[in-house]
């Protein structure tokens, strides 16, 4: 039996109706798992209870900073994806985030036994998780170190780029913050997992000599202050660093042949860097080089249909930071297409988790076969 998706969608501002329009489309029969994003424009409070009182079964979702779905991008309102018959959704809430130990050990333990009673299922693992906590690294690390052998693909939730409070859907009508929830999918369709990005390391290279990985900060780079360094490596003064110039030129963290984005926030006073993911001291980075975004993302599809020949859906995490970048280039419309022909179904996110790593200006995707 073949998988089809239940896509649904309401931009309607008022919660009520907006969840009315969106159980409309999704349907109830056979419906197995609910995936959504939303606006944080929502009053919550009364979107959770609607979720609740409407779906039966797990629902798992959190704000963003737009979304992604049959049209493209959407920048309110609510959207989402239902998951038929033939899926299965384990969802674990993290909360707070820094106790985590005992829910990562009964997640583990719960797919071990999983595994061994269904041994022909495919699975992997959805991370969505507070985007303003700066929790990521060491919990998505954490999880996927413990959780053996699940690809895992995630994003930070947002809220539309106010940076005040982001939040994730608890699955019992509330909406929390200093929380994530991490779902185990199983299912008999094949799935892959992948990540893209349109930047690879250059030849400049940088030493980072003092950080504070807690707080995200790069005090020096080659024993100088750490602004200073950036700038001169561009080329450019102190002056002359915006958020534009940051988010065309990231830091590059390479792992083995892969490239890991790291994206530059702002400049502080002291002329540290503050950055959205962690960075730690001894690390070598080089500074980003953008390629064509369009023919990068069009080519990781092509390379995608090679594992899933046609994917019903993809579940997609996009850096919010991405499509600021499309809008100023005038190239949101054709990543949207792309996106369309794709069956991507997601959101903007804060920042993304692929595997055990938590990165920036990055894409992070699960295909699933029909």
């Amino acid at each position: 039996m073949s998988f089809q998706p239940r896509y649904a969608s309401s931009e309607s501002p008022d919660p009520v109706e907006a969840v009315a329009q969106f159980a409309a489309q999704i349907g109830h029969e056979d419906v197995e798992t609910i995936l959504f994003f939303c606006s944080p424009d929502y009053d919550l409070e009364v979107l959770g209870r609607e979720l609740k009182n409407t779906f039966p079964c797990p629902c798992i979702g959190c704000t963003s900073s737009g979304h992604i779905g049959t049209e493209g991008f959407q920048h309110s309102g609510l959207l989402g994806l239902g998951l038929s018959s033939g899926f299965h959704a384990r969802a674990f809430i993290i909360h707070p985030l820094l106790e985590y130990t005992s829910v990562i050990a009964d997640i583990a333990e719960t797919i071990r036994r999983d595994s061994e009673e269904r041994p022909n299922l495919y699975r992997f693992g959805l991370l969505l998780v507070d985007g303003l906590s700066m929790a990521e690294e060491r919990l998505v690390a954490n999880l996927y170190q413990q959780i053996g052998n699940v690809p895992l693909i995630g994003g930070s939730a947002g809220d539309d780029l106010r940076f005040e409070k982001s939040f994730i859907y608890d699955g019992d009508g509330h909406f929390i913050s200093d929380a994530a929830v991490f779902a185990v999918i199983e299912t008999s369709s094949p799935v892959a997992t992948f990540k893209i990005q349109h930047f690879v390391p250059s030849d400049v290279e940088l030493v980072i000599t003092e950080a504070d990985a807690e707080k995200r900060l790069i005090m020096e780079i080659n024993g100088e202050p750490a602004a200073q360094v950036y700038a001169e490596s561009l080329g450019l003064t102190i002056d002359e660093l915006t958020p534009t110039v940051f988010s065309r030129n990231p830091l590059v963290l390479s792992f083995g042949d892969e490239p890991y984005v790291r994206s530059i926030q702002k400049m502080n006073d002291d002329l540290s860097l503050t950055c959205y993911c962690a960075i730690e001291e001894g690390l070598i980075v080089s500074i980003g080089k953008a390629e064509d975004p369009i023919q990068t993302f069009s080519q990781a599809f092509e390379k995608v249909h090679e594992t899933i020949p046609n994917p019903a859906v993809i579940i997609g995490c996009d850096c919010i930071l991405r499509r600021l970048q499309f809008e100023k280039e005038g190239l949101e419309q054709q990543i949207g297409e792309i996106m369309v022909q794709n069956r991507v179904v997601g959101f903007s996110t804060y920042g993304e988790q692929y595997n055990g790593l938590h990165v920036n200006q990055t894409f992070t995707g699960v295909a699933i076969g029909g």
